[in-house]
């Protein structure tokens, strides 16, 4: 690995940042409805721009990027201000690449133009009740009936369900299976009767999770991805790519708020009338805060670097997510000595506090993708290779 920019590098970085000043778009919307069609038209103008599919292969419509150009696609992208993928993300980001690498060329054909082109949103049918990050306990059944699936069960913590139109849905068709044997992974039409969708509303104000309830619902069983009962190794696929490079952009992203961090400390005054930068603990902690980002970084570097020379996301990916997840918490705290009484000024909106949002969504980071305790067993066993704790 070479840390030291190529002048093609160099090069495609003015290049993105031409690009982006030309193209950001405003403020997304807070409303569900209004994030969605906001999120989809900025896929399309990716998409127009040549800048859909960042690491899908040019063959499937993708801008076939490595990893370093797709690490200095994110840096500009914050530098910018550019919106992140939003609701798109499940779609571009692992619905994409596990239809890439598992499906049928048919399912591929349909499916992936629409989702370069920002034109279906999906989200993920994975966690249960009684199974969130434990999939191999999931109960939801899916009962074969000549050329269809019927799934009948419930899924929760589905993020962005409402306005999904499909959904990479994990379900067990073998009754008699015991833990990861008897999955299916198979594409959910979100608009099926016998779909119902209960939104949750979380203590930041929004409803972006929900429950969702299948009574009986009809699904093709051409939908299926990989094999009937095979669905275990197509969902490590999945989420291979969401732990592999989905949080890239978030990785950065707590960097730069890092930074914003110690210019609110600059002009924030204490009780004391010192400004919180001249605290010795709060400028100790900020300080570990930005080492800790740049150590975050260059594991980043070495986990894309991984990528491209091995073609496929590895469990390093959980190393930087459970860090960084870590880290968010560890800045919100922080940011709780230097505000005080203010960070508890918070309407329900992100808007309204973005700091108080972030400290309270540190938590939610800790959780999607794989619980911290998840990551810490797969770092143990597929990093590590210690003894197997189950």
């Amino acid at each position: 690995m070479d840390l030291v920019y190529t002048p093609e590098q160099i090069e495609f970085r003015r290049k993105a940042r031409d690009w982006l000043k030309e193209n950001v778009p405003g403020t997304r919307p807070s409303s569900r409805e209004e994030a969605a069609a906001y999120d989809k038209a900025w896929q399309r103008r990716l998409h127009d721009g040549g800048w859909a599919g960042l690491n899908w292969p040019k063959e499937y419509g993708g801008a076939a990027l490595t990893g370093i150009q797709s690490l200095i696609w994110f840096e500009e992208c914050e530098r910018a201000n550019a919106p992140a993928y939003g609701l798109m993300s499940i779609a571009q980001t692992h619905a994409g690449p596990t239809l890439i690498a598992r499906a049928s060329e048919d399912l591929k054909a349909f499916h992936l133009p629409r989702i370069l082109r920002g034109e279906s949103l999906w989200c993920q049918g994975f966690s249960e009740p009684g199974a969130g990050s434990d999939l191999a306990s999931l109960k939801t059944k899916g009962v074969i009936d000549g050329d269809h699936i019927v799934v009948t069960g419930q899924k929760i913590w589905t993020t962005g369900a409402s306005t999904a139109d499909y959904q990479e849905l994990l379900v067990r068709t073998d009754p008699d299976s015991e833990r990861h044997r008897g999955l299916t992974w198979i594409i959910c039409d979100m608009r099926s009767p016998g779909i119902t969708i209960r939104p949750i509303e979380t203590m930041m104000g929004e409803s972006a999770i929900n429950e969702v309830f299948y009574d009986e619902v009809r699904i093709p069983i051409s939908n299926v991805v990989g094999d009937i009962n095979g669905g275990w190794s197509v969902a490590m696929s999945t989420l291979a790519f969401e732990r592999g490079t989905t949080f890239l952009r978030d990785q950065i992203s707590l960097s730069a708020k890092v930074e914003r961090a110690i210019d609110l400390a600059r002009r924030t005054p204490l009780a004391d009338g010192r400004f919180a930068i001249e605290d010795s603990a709060i400028a100790e902690k900020l300080a570990e805060l930005k080492a800790e980002g740049l150590g975050h970084r260059a594991m980043a570097v070495a986990n894309v670097s991984n990528v491209d020379r091995t073609g496929s996301p590895g469990p390093e990916g959980s190393m930087v997510k459970l860090l960084v997840g870590g880290t968010y918490k560890a800045l919100g705290e922080v940011v709780t000595e230097i505000l005080g009484l203010g960070m508890l000024d918070y309407d329900h909106s992100r808007a309204s506090n973005p700091w108080a949002y972030d400290f309270m969504n540190s938590w939610v980071v800790t959780i999607a993708g794989g619980t911290s305790e998840i990551q810490k067993e797969i770092i143990a066993d597929r990093v590590l290779e210690l003894p197997r704790a189950r």
